[in-house]
C-alpha cells in the first residue's frame, strides 16, 4: 500500500477524552474514531490489525479442532426467558419490539442461541464431542463506557462452545481451548496469565480468565509469590485470625448525621475510623431481601455472596425497596432491629467493637453497636473482596493486587443451558441426557487495546510483527530526490513479491513528519532510504521495539527483512 493513497489521519495533539495510553494512541495513530459513547469506527489501520488478530484466532481454533459458524446478533427475548438470563443481564441487554410487537434483543452473548441451534441436530453420543465458534459483534448497554475499546457498548468477540457427553470429555475440550488460548495470546505478543475466575452471568463451574497486566487495566489480578493467581471476584484470603478488640462495650446510641451518607463523611463527622464503620448493603436474592455486612474499608463481593446464598439471581435493592424494608432512605441501612431480612456478616465485622452502623432512620446512625448484644447475624461467611495485606490461603504470604486487562475467559458451563433448553442426546446406555457444555470467549477488539497498553513508549505504539497493520514501512527521505524514491519503489515491490506486508511512505512531507508517524503508528520495522545512505550502497533499518538502528546492504535488504519478520 502507498501512504499517499491511504486514509491514515494521525493526530499531533493529545485527545482530551482519552484516559489511558491505548485509547490515546489508537486515536492519535489513526486506528479508531469515536462515534458516540462506547461506539467506535475502525479506520483502515485498525481494521487491518483486527483482521490479523482474526487470522491468528482462526488458525488456532482450526488447529484445536473447532469449527466456525455465524450466529444471529438479533435474538428473541423468549429464548432468554427460558434460561432466566433476561433478568440476570438486566439493563445491559439492549431490548426493543419489532414491528410485529415481538420482544427482541441485540445479542450481548450467544449461549442460548448456540444451545438452541443443536436441539434436534446433535442426536447421538457418536456425534460428540463438537466445538463450534464464531467471531461476531456483541452489544451491551454499558452504564459507563470507558478506556476506548476496552469497555465499549459494541465490540467484536470470538466466542466458542463445546458439547460433550460427560465431565471427562469436557475436561479434554476445556484443556484444548486453554492451550489454544495460550498460543493465541503468545502470537499476539501479549503477556497474558491464566487466573482462577468467576463465571458471573454465564454460570457454570470451573473458570479461568486470561489477564494482561496493565497500569490502567480495569480489572484486578490477585497474586501471590507462591504462584496463586485469581481474578478479584474469585480471590479468597486466609481466615482473619485477628482477635476482637478488647475495648469496653459502650451503651448504644442513635445520633443524627444530617447530610452525611458515605463511609468517609460519616467517619469524619463522628470522628471514627473507617474500620469502625459497618456497611449494610441490601440485596434482593431471588426476590427476597438480604442484608450483607462488611467493614467500612471493605466491599461486598457479590459473586461470593451469591454462592453463599445459593440463589439464581442477586440484585442490589432499589431505593424504593430499601425504604420499604428499612423505613429509611439509601445510606442509612443498619442491622439493628432489621426485621424480615436475612443478615450475612463478613468475619471481619465480628472483630469490631463499638461499631457505627446505619440506624434505619433518615439522617441517623447508631454508634457503640456490638454483637451479639445489639444484633446477631444469621450467617457469618467470607463475602468481601480481597484487599492489600490479606494473606494467601496456600502459603500465608501477603497477597498482591495488580491492575490488568481481561482478554479471554473460559468456562465449564455444565448443563445449565442444555437442561433448560431441552438440548439432549441419546447416550450409549439408550438414555436421553443433556449436553455437558463449555464456553470460550476472547475480546477481539480488546486485544488491540491490550497490545497497545502493554507495548508502547513515549513515541507511540510497538506492534508485534504478527498483528501489525504493516510489518515494514519503507520511507524515502525526500520524494523530490529521484534516486531515493526509485530505490524505495524497487524495495517496496520486492518486499511485496516476497510476501511481506509493507507500506511505502511516498508522501511529499518533511522527514520529521514521516519518522514521527512511523514511530507513532508502530510499524515493527522502518527502512529509511536517503541519498546519504545510497552513496554507501545501504539502507537504514530500525527495529521499532528495540530502537536499534542498523545499516544493511541494499542487495541484502529483502533477505534481512524476511528473516526479521519471520523470526
Amino acid at each position: 500500500m502507498r501512504w499517499s493513497q491511504s486514509y491514515i489521519p494521525t493526530l499531533r495533539e493529545e485527545p482530551v477524552e482519552a484516559e489511558i495510553a491505548s485509547h490515546r494512541l489508537m486515536l492519535r495513530a489513526g486506528f479508531i474514531r469515536k462515534l458516540s459513547a462506547g461506539v467506535y469506527t475502525y479506520l483502515p489501520l485498525g481494521q487491518k490489525t483486527l483482521s490479523r488478530v482474526v487470522t491468528i484466532l482462526k488458525e488456532e481454533m482450526d488447529r484445536a479442532g473447532a469449527q466456525q459458524v455465524l450466529l444471529p446478533a438479533l435474538q428473541p427475548i423468549d429464548l432468554w426467558k427460558r434460561t432466566g438470563r433476561d433478568v440476570v443481564m438486566g439493563q445491559e441487554m439492549i431490548r426493543f419490539k419489532d414491528r410485529h410487537g415481538k420482544e427482541m434483543a441485540l445479542g450481548p452473548t450467544h449461549e442460548e442461541v448456540i444451545t438452541n441451534l443443536v436441539v434436534g441436530e446433535l442426536r447421538s453420543y457418536k456425534q460428540l464431542p463438537i466445538n463450534l465458534y464464531q467471531i461476531q459483534t456483541k452489544f451491551r448497554d454499558e452504564p459507563r463506557p470507558r478506556f476506548g475499546v476496552i469497555r465499549s457498548s459494541e465490540f467484536i468477540m470470538k466466542d466458542g462452545y463445546s458439547f460433550d457427553r460427560d465431565e471427562k470429555s469436557l475436561d479434554q475440550s476445556y484443556q484444548a481451548m486453554y492451550k489454544a488460548y495460550e498460543k493465541i495470546f503468545e502470537r499476539c505478543g501479549l503477556p497474558a496469565i491464566a487466573v482462577e475466575a468467576e463465571t458471573g452471568a454465564m454460570g457454570g463451574s470451573d473458570s479461568h480468565e486470561f489477564m494482561v497486566p496493565a497500569k490502567h487495566g480495569e480489572d484486578t489480578v490477585v497474586r501471590c509469590p507462591c504462584g496463586y493467581a485469581a481474578s478479584k471476584p474469585r480471590a479468597v484470603m486466609a481466615e482473619d485470625k485477628s482477635k476482637a478488640s478488647k475495648d469496653k462495650e459502650k451503651p448504644m446510641e442513635v445520633v443524627k448525621t444530617p447530610g452525611v451518607h458515605t463511609v468517609e463523611k460519616v467517619a469524619q463527622f463522628l470522628k471514627a475510623k473507617p474500620t469502625q464503620l459497618i456497611k449494610t448493603i441490601l440485596y434482593l436474592a431471588d426476590e427476597n431481601p438480604v442484608a450483607a455486612l462488611v467493614r467500612g474499608d471493605h466491599d461486598v463481593n457479590e459473586s461470593k455472596l451469591q454462592k453463599v446464598l445459593e440463589v439464581e439471581t442477586l440484585l442490589m435493592a432499589d431505593p424504593g425497596t430499601i425504604q420499604k424494608v428499612t423505613g429509611a432512605p439509601v445510606g442509612f441501612t443498619g442491622p439493628v432491629g432489621l426485621k424480615g431480612v436475612k443478615t450475612i456478616a463478613d468475619p471481619a465485622v465480628l472483630s469490631v467493637k463499638n461499631m457505627v452502623v446505619g440506624a434505619n432512620q433518615a439522617e441517623a446512625h447508631g454508634i457503640n453497636v456490638n454483637t451479639p448484644r445489639d444484633f446477631k447475624p444469621d450467617q457469618v461467611a467470607d463475602i468481601r473482596f480481597v484487599v492489600e495485606g490479606d494473606k494467601c490461603t496456600k502459603c500465608s504470604k501477603a497477597l498482591e493486587l495488580q491492575p490488568a486487562i481481561e482478554v479471554g475467559h473460559i468456562f465449564k458451563l455444565g448443563t445449565k443451558y442444555s437442561s433448560r433448553l431441552g438440548a439432549t442426546f441419546l447416550d450409549e446406555d439408550g438414555k436421553q441426557k443433556p449436553f455437558i457444555m463449555g464456553c470460550y470467549g476472547i475480546g477481539v477488539t480488546r486485544i488491540l487495546a491490550a497490545v497497545v497498553e502493554s507495548l508502547n513508549d513515549k513515541d507511540g505504539i510497538q506492534w508485534p510483527v504478527e498483528v501489525a497493520p504493516y510489518q515494514v514501512d519503507v520511507v524515502p527521505l525526500n520524494v523530490q530526490h529521484a534516486a531515493p524514491l526509485k530505490e524505495a519503489e524497487i524495495l517496496y515491490d520486492a518486499l511485496q513479491k516476497a510476501g511481506v506486508s509493507v507500506i511505502l511512505d511516498d508522501r511529499d512531507e518533511r522527514a520529521g513528519v514521516k519518522l514521527k508517524d512511523a514511530d507513532l503508528i508502530g510499524f515493527p520495522y522502518r527502512v529509511l532510504v536517503s541519498e546519504k545512505s545510497l552513496k554507501q550502497g545501504q539502507f537504514e533499518l530500525k527495529n521499532r521495539k528495540t530502537g536499534q538502528v542498523d545499516m544493511v546492504p541494499k542487495e541484502g535488504a529483502v533477505e534481512a527483512l524476511l528473516q526479521a519478520v519471520q523470526a
